[in-house]
């Protein structure tokens, strides 16, 4: 008996050695990416260097859409969307309102993002951010299209130590907004349909607000009301009244929303009442911020500016953030909806965005007493034209760097040579988490170079770059394995149709055998519309491979949806860029 439970345990023990030995070579064989760099020459910045006392707009650059601010002392946190990338909701703090740091993510783990089976423009709606002085508590308030949630708040004594799990809160509709009055009581403020049976027209949104309960973080049943229906002047049937704010200032209360919907037609408008619960009258002047009434002939192009929120700056000047476009030569939008910065004059009864309703230019004046850009350093975010390096040799991986609908630990290591991908079965065109590790666009201008280490054992191994914009709009450029030989790669896919209905086509651009006995370079550039792939072996010169692809795909017009293009160093098992 005794004999048979010791061959029965040393079976068992060889079972395990064998599957932990295939195991640890199929880690082997992930793909070992090793530095990074990216590189942004956009031609408006070198036309526009910085002059003393200036910075530049955006504050943001690439898809940081949807800004929200707060400012408790002299601390400023901004956060914005980020649909199903994970961790998150991006979080910003700022000393004078110029220079940032990206201090982390709110939502930065499994209990509070739950993105894993949702289409890439679902997933975190506009946040919003607020300074509870009356409790000493900061609050992040969003919307959540995945894993059941809707609309849901989050909360921290300190934005640099964290956040809570998510609180889900009883009422529909999307874009929530707190805000604290003087008085101790609470209010959300958001955008919803119109009451059963009252819809008029396609767009037709309404306002409402809600008395907030701090103690039990939640509305309060029975105290919803609609505040604004259809929007500043409804007999024009005005679409899309969203992502609304309230304020209080000299003793009356101000609500601004987005009017027209984010894209051409996008504003940015304002109300006032001596009641948050109204009725609220609109500003004669709305709206206070817009960029839709200029045609495509300036040289620098901001376009879709809209969705604000407003906070007091350093220099006791109102300040507000919001997002708009920049458009390449051909009026697409790669970069994605972007954050950006006016100065707002309050000195009279209503707020108005300073330059707002003219072209904007892609400087500005800094706020009095703010001194230096500090763009690069020390943490902080760049902007203009830079180079980033990133060589992949702490543990503790750039924020700027983010999956899509799970967690990046789930997928990489740190090793000798630079960052390993272990691939999953899924690949891009899947709605499923990705092996994917993603830097979003920031420039029309750019080059994203890379070098990479890796043995494909069959057809379905392929690790590489891909540029995204969605599922079913993307490119693939990476290395497979077609019988014998080595072949890199470069797949073009362009959805037709919507929803279900939804057709996704592949098609192989180019392909070429290459050697993998020495690391093989990387590299997407673009130039405006115009994309190239290119690849180099053993150090040498980078080749085209494909000629030059329209960016067309990697654009919000054609694929529709919310986000940019997001550049990635992606690995998986199972490849379907099939090269016959």
């Amino acid at each position: 008996m005794k004999r048979n439970q010791t061959l029965i345990l040393t079976l068992f023990l060889t079972i395990i050695s064998l599957l932990d030995g295939y195991a640890q070579k199929k880690k082997n064989n992930a793909p070992i990416f090793g530095e990074v760099v990216y590189e942004g020459k956009d031609k408006i910045y070198e036309n526009n260097p910085l002059k003393e006392g200036e910075f530049y707009n955006p504050l943001l650059q690439g898809c940081y859409p949807d800004p929200a601010i707060t400012r408790k002392g002299d601390d400023y946190f901004m956060v914005v969307s980020s649909f199903v990338m994970f961790p998150g909701v991006p979080i910003f703090h700022s000393k004078d309102l110029v220079n940032w740091t990206q201090i982390g993510h709110v939502l930065d783990r499994n209990s509070q993002l739950k993105v894993q089976d949702a289409g890439i423009s679902m997933g975190i709606y506009a946040p919003d951010i607020k300074y509870n002085p009356y409790n000493d508590t900061f609050y992040m308030i969003t919307t959540q299209f995945a894993g059941g949630f809707g609309n849901i708040v989050v909360k921290t004594k300190d934005p640099f130590q964290g956040w809570s799990d998510p609180i889900k809160l009883k009422f529909d509709g999307i874009d929530p907004g707190l805000f604290f009055d003087e008085d101790g009581k609470a209010y959300v403020v958001h955008n919803d349909a119109p009451n059963e049976g009252e819809e008029r027209y396609n767009g037709h949104r309404v306002i409402k607000i809600w008395e907030y309960d701090l103690e039990k973080d939640q509305v309060v049943a029975g105290t919803d009301k609609i505040i604004v229906d259809g929007g500043v002047d409804p007999s024009k049937n005005p679409i899309w009244i969203e992502a609304p704010h309230l304020y209080k200032k000299n003793g009356a209360y101000y609500l601004m929303c987005a009017e027209g919907g984010t894209g051409d037609n996008h504003s940015e408008v304002i109300f006032k009442s001596d009641s948050p619960t109204g009725p609220f009258i609109p500003a004669p002047s709305n709206p206070i911020l817009t960029q839709r009434y200029f045609g495509d002939e300036r040289s620098y192009k901001v376009d879709w500016a809209g969705h604000a929120d407003l906070v007091l700056g350093p220099d006791d000047k109102y300040y507000g953030v919001f997002l708009g476009v920049r458009p390449n030569e051909k009026n697409r939008v790669n970069t994605g909806r972007e954050t950006f910065i006016l100065p707002v004059d309050w000195s009279g009864e209503w707020p108005v965005f300073e330059n707002g309703l003219i072209p904007m230019g892609p400087k500005l004046k800094m706020p009095e007493g703010v001194t230096e850009v500090k763009y690069g350093k020390d943490g902080f975010f760049p902007n203009g034209n830079f180079v980033y390096t990133e060589k992949f040799d702490s543990k503790d991986l750039d924020y700027r760097w983010i999956g899509l609908r799970g967690p990046r630990e789930d997928f990489i290591s740190f090793v000798k040579g630079g960052l390993q991908i272990n691939p999953f079965a899924t690949n891009i065109k899947e709605v499923k988490p990705t092996s994917t590790l993603f830097y979003r666009q920031q420039h029309q201008n750019f080059s994203f170079t890379t070098k990479l280490t890796y043995q494909p054992q069959s057809d379905k191994d392929l690790a590489g770059i891909t540029c995204v914009q969605s599922e079913a709009f993307n490119y693939v450029f990476g290395v497979t394995k077609v019988g014998n030989d080595h072949v890199l790669v470069l797949q073009r896919t362009e959805g037709k149709g919507m929803g279900r209905n939804r057709q996704i086509n592949s098609q192989i651009l180019a392909s070429t055998k290459v050697d993998l006995s020495k690391p093989l370079t990387l590299q997407v550039k673009a130039n405006g519309d115009e994309y190239e792939f290119g690849y180099a072996v053993a150090g040498g010169e980078i080749q085209n491979l494909g000629g030059k692809v329209s960016g067309d795909i990697l654009s919000t017009n054609v694929a529709g949806g919310f986000t940019g293009n997001m550049i990635g160093l992606y690995a998986t098992t199972s490849n379907d860029a099939i090269v016959k």
